[in-house]
C-alpha cells in the first residue's frame, strides 16, 4: 500500500471486529487541493480508510497468509458528515462472512459517536504468485505488513 490512512489500531478481535483511528491533520497534502477554503477529507479516502481497516482484520484473522488484500466491492456507501482537520475518525469493521479468499464486512467511520460514513464491502485476499503458497515476493510483502501492524497496534501493558 502506498499510503496508510490509519494512524492506530485501537482494538482488534480476530474473526470478529476491529476499531482504528484516523486523526485528520491540515498537513495532509490532498487537503490543499480538496476544497482549499473548506478542507475536508474526500469521500473516496474515507472509503479507503474503511477498506484499510477491514484489510487489517482480514490479515490478522488469516494469520497473514496472503500478501494482497484489496477492495472487490463497495455497496450502500452512505456519507453523513464531513471530516475536517483536527477531527478524529473512528473507523470500525465487523466481519460478516468469510468465503474462501473473500471477506464481507460492515464498515463505518464515526465522529464523536455520529456516523460520518458507512458501507458494506467485500475484500479479496491473494498472493502475487497466484496460489495460496506465497513466493519470495509475497513473503517479503507479508514481512513488511507484519512490521507495519506492530507499529499500528501496540498493546499497552498495565504499569
Amino acid at each position: 500500500m502506498k499510503f496508510s490512512l490509519i494512524d492506530q489500531i485501537s482494538e482488534i478481535h480476530p474473526g470478529e471486529r476491529i476499531s482504528a483511528i484516523k486523526c485528520l491533520s491540515l498537513a495532509e497534502e490532498y487537503l490543499q487541493d480538496h476544497f482549499p477554503r473548506f478542507p475536508v477529507m474526500p469521500g473516496v479516502l474515507m472509503l479507503e480508510a474503511m477498506t484499510q481497516t477491514g484489510a487489517w482484520l482480514v490479515r490478522v484473522t488469516n494469520n497473514f497468509s496472503h500478501s494482497l488484500t484489496v477492495l472487490k466491492e463497495a455497496r450502500n456507501v452512505k456519507y453523513g458528515n464531513f471530516v475536517e482537520p483536527g477531527e478524529m475518525l473512528i473507523v470500525k469493521a465487523e466481519l460478516v462472512k468469510m468465503d474462501g479468499n473473500l471477506a464481507s464486512l460492515k464498515v463505518s467511520g464515526e465522529l464523536a459517536g455520529n456516523v460520518a460514513v458507512s458501507s458494506r464491502i467485500v475484500l479479496e485476499s491473494y498472493n502475487s504468485s497466484g496460489t495460496d503458497e506465497p513466493n519470495i515476493t509475497d513473503q517479503n510483502a507479508i514481512r513488511q505488513l507484519k512490521q507495519q501492524y506492530e507499529l499500528l497496534y501496540r498493546q499497552h501493558s498495565a504499569v
